[in-house]
């Protein structure tokens, strides 16, 4: 698209245009806020009153009501030297809203730029007012649209590094190798807050995003006024807020009270008073959760899911207020104390920003998976286009890549497909309203991430139009949300058009058609048809074939939607398909090219550190994997040379650096426990192995009577598939546990409890271990509270029989 380069606020200097192969909507332009401004001694908290406050309580009361029920698990949680930090400290450097924007359209001029807070953004302003004020925006009385711009980090970044440095200066003064002491002082005070065994890893700003500058969201609202005075007989407004998080819909209610105090009062000081309420919204006390924890909270309802990290939270506020007080001289001290209270449910944080002298209540997302992008529904999404093909199923052209069914692959298979293999994809809504085209782009994304994979959302254009097209068939698998009717008489501009108001899709004439690989040769030298020829041995509920169990999927899905099961399980659903076609892939690569670069460790897993091995996903048999992987060849292949391909890779790769044990693949092992009719021996290998995986991982701190020495030898005897860098813990055995969970999110403790029912007395002893551990596990406690009656009473059978023979 057209570049938009942004000028700092206090100088000149502007940032470089980024090619729009990595940058597809916009170039960067610079922070909010001036570096003179990123000032270590001159940061305050967002806000004076952090979320959630009530006065008059007892300042000792978290929850009390919980304290007598839960009290047994909150002590399993390992404690570190390391205190829990927050996603978004009150001294972040970053602004909840960097920039807020004001647009107008003149019977004139066309769409102007009014007004921006709190700097310019140089460059085509009229290019992002036209975005603001979308096609027929003015016979509406309200519409929204969502747009995308890239930010500068420059200055960020060198805070940062600053910020490293003077941590590692404080690590080698204490250590003895920093003679320099002049000044110890101010940087003590400047890390005060921050704990002196902290890891960079765990820093509040994160790792930066490795496919360049982060996206700054843009939420739009548009309001008409009727006014017969003006030309036209009407005043359309437009106002913008431009944030770094990607849960932008929390800002909707404000946007709305905003727009209408402009509409009275069109001046600068009505953005100002937006922008300062916005910024002081306190996030403080949102724990920083690990990406096992976040994995497994998405995965989980469990509406108290790792409470425990949010009560400690509280507890150093407290801690910190209470050091403030001493220090207070004044008749602060007949205050009333803070009370701050719990999420209700720890999927969202409950917290208020004050504009105008109204708390707007909002609710932050804690745990956001990648590619989710504001609030859309995935359930809207599939009926859309199922509806239309469950009455009336029209045939698509064939594409090996989009058709993996045939001519009556399902239209949402399609879409996926198209996602996955970096199709050019655009979404039509004639007459409908810019925000619902922007809804759909936005759901379609996460539909193909699955909050596994990445690459849709940074080429994803949720509004556009006919002035921009130029610059968006510049970017290589775009996708596009569009109103203008004119997108669908152009098929070489796109690969498939899904129209919302009929719920049809069509596959261009002009697409690039796809060319035989190396995989697709590779099966046909086995004889094994692919494409809807043949297949696998599984049935749609029509009694068809069904080569790659998609339509089964579907049938299953839609379903679900019929029993009403919820947006959240659905979104699982995908989560679990998605994650199985990267898995096939995986699979596919190593049946075809000798290796896979989407498992990593293979040689470590297949050693049998625990006495067992393999890796991989879990066939019954042969002939079945490599059927299955005929059907599925042309996805993925077209696949193999995507962004999001890529992007599974790097992040596999850093997932495997953190990844807490690794000479054993958890999710082999329990699809070998789900999938296969296993002997006595080889159900009781795969139990023991997890067993002795959970309790290696914690013996050092288990160990607590052994010298250091033999603590030493015993956690490098007994942990062989432990990262050799890492130390047997309480804190590994936590995270080992956390790795286990995210491999059950679907089937919870089932698979491991039918190890309670096995003959051999050793196995359900070693079971009975390993469920008491996930018991006293901070986020296991949940999945045994959804375990089975009949599998606790074979649990406590057990226990008994062992305090028998003990």
């Amino acid at each position: 698209m057209a570049e938009v380069v942004g000028q700092r606020p206090n100088g000149p200097n502007a940032a470089q245009p980024v090619s729009l192969q990595r940058q597809p909507s916009f170039s960067s332009f610079p922070p909010s806020r001036s570096p003179s401004t990123i000032s270590r001694n001159g940061k305050k908290a967002r806000s004076p009153q952090p979320p959630m406050l009530r006065e008059g309580d007892d300042e000792d009361s978290i929850q009390s009501s919980r304290d007598s029920s839960r009290q047994s698990f909150l002590d399993p949680q390992p404690r570190t030297r390391m205190r829990l930090r927050s996603q978004y400290p009150a001294d972040a450097i970053e602004n909840h809203v960097e920039y807020i924007l004001v647009a107008s359209f003149d019977i004139d001029r066309g769409s102007i730029m009014e007004h921006q807070y709190p700097a310019a953004i140089s460059g085509d302003e009229t290019m992002l007012a036209e975005l603001m004020l979308p096609d027929q925006a003015h016979v509406r009385s309200q519409d929204w649209t969502i747009f995308f711009l890239h930010k500068d980090t420059t200055a960020e970044e060198e805070e940062r590094e600053a910020r490293r440095e003077r941590r590692r200066r404080r690590r080698r003064r204490k250590d003895g190798l920093d003679e320099d002491g002049t000044t110890a002082g101010a940087e003590e005070q400047d890390e005060e807050g921050y704990d002196e065994e902290g890891d960079d890893d765990t820093e509040s700003e994160g790792e930066p995003d490795p496919d360049g500058p982060p996206l700054v969201y843009v939420l739009n609202l548009v309001n008409t006024k009727q006014d017969n005075t003006v030309k036209r007989g009407a005043i359309v407004k437009a106002m913008a807020i431009c944030t770094r998080h990607s849960f932008l819909h929390i800002y909707k209610p404000l946007l709305l009270l905003a727009l209408e105090e402009y509409f009275r009062a069109p001046v600068l000081d009505t953005l100002a008073s937006l922008y300062n309420a916005l910024n002081a919204m306190d996030l403080s006390l949102l724990p920083k959760l690990s990406s096992l924890e976040n994995f497994v909270l998405g995965a989980s309802d469990a509406k108290d899911m790792f409470i425990e990290k949010f009560e400690l939270m509280v507890r150093q506020r407290k801690k910190i207020d209470a050091a403030q007080r001493r220090t207070e001289t004044l008749s602060d001290s007949h205050s009333k104390k803070k009370t701050y209270a719990i999420p209700r449910d720890t999927h969202e944080f409950e917290s208020k920003i004050n504009y105008n002298g109204i708390p707007v209540p909002v609710k932050v997302p804690t745990a956001v998976s990648p590619e989710t992008v504001g609030d859309f529904s995935l359930i809207k999404l599939i009926q859309t286009f199922s509806t239309p093909h469950a009455t009336q199923p029209q045939p698509f052209a064939l594409h090996p890549h989009l058709t993996t069914s045939g001519a009556f692959t399902h239209p949402i298979i399609v879409l996926v497909n198209a996602l996955l293999t970096q199709k050019r994809i655009i979404f039509i809504g004639h007459n409908r309203p810019s925000g619902e085209v922007a809804e759909a782009v936005l759901a379609a994304c996460a539909l193909a991430s699955g909050g596994v994979l990445r690459g849709f959302v940074r080429h994803a254009f949720p509004y556009t139009d006919l002035t921009k097209v130029d610059d968006l068939l510049k970017v290589p698998g775009f996708i596009a949300g569009v109103t203008n009717p004119a997108f669908s008489y152009k098929p070489e501009w796109w690969d498939v058009l899904c129209d919302l108001p009929t719920g049809r899709m069509k596959i261009s004439n002009r697409i690039e058609a796809a060319s035989p690989t190396e995989g697709s040769l590779f099966f046909q030298q086995q004889g094994l048809p692919f494409n809807g020829l043949g297949g696998p041995p599984s049935f749609d509920s029509k009694g068809g074939i069904d080569p790659t169990g998609d339509n089964q999927f579907m049938d299953a899905l839609l379903q679900s939607i019929a029993n009403r099961h919820g947006e959240n399980a659905i979104r699982a659903k995908w989560r679990s398909w998605v994650l199985k076609f990267t898995r096939i892939a995986a699979a596919f690569e190593e049946t075809v090219y000798g290796a896979s670069a989407l498992y990593i460790g293979s040689h470590e897993t297949d050693a049998g550190a625990y006495g067992v091995s393999g890796h991989g996903y879990v066939w019954p048999d042969e002939g079945y994997k490599l059927r299955e992987l005929a059907a599925n060849v042309h996805r993925i292949e077209g696949w193999r040379n995507t962004r999001s391909y890529y992007s599974c890779i790097q992040d596999l790769a850093r997932e495997w650096k953190k990844r807490p044990v690794r000479g054993l693949d958890m999710y082999h092992q329990h699809d070998k426990l789900r999938c296969l009719k296993l002997t006595h021996d080889q159900s009781a290998a795969i139990y023991l192995a997890l067993a002795r995986c959970i309790e290696e991982a914690g013996v050092q701190s288990e160990s607590q009577n052994a010298s250091s020495t033999d603590l030493s030898s015993v956690a490098q005897s007994q942990t062989p598939g432990i990262d050799s860098e890492r130390k047997a813990s309480a804190q590994l055995q936590y995270e080992t546990i956390l790795q286990l969970l995210c491999v059950i999110p679907d089937a919870g403790l089932f698979y491991l409890s039918l190890g309670l029912f096995h003959p051999r007395q050793d196995v359900r002893m070693a079971v009975v271990r390993l469920l008491e551990r996930i018991m006293d596990h901070s986020a296991g406690r949940h999945y045994w509270g959804q375990l089975g009656r009949f599998a606790k009473l074979a649990f406590f059978r057990v226990k008994r029989e062992e305090g028998q023979h003990r």
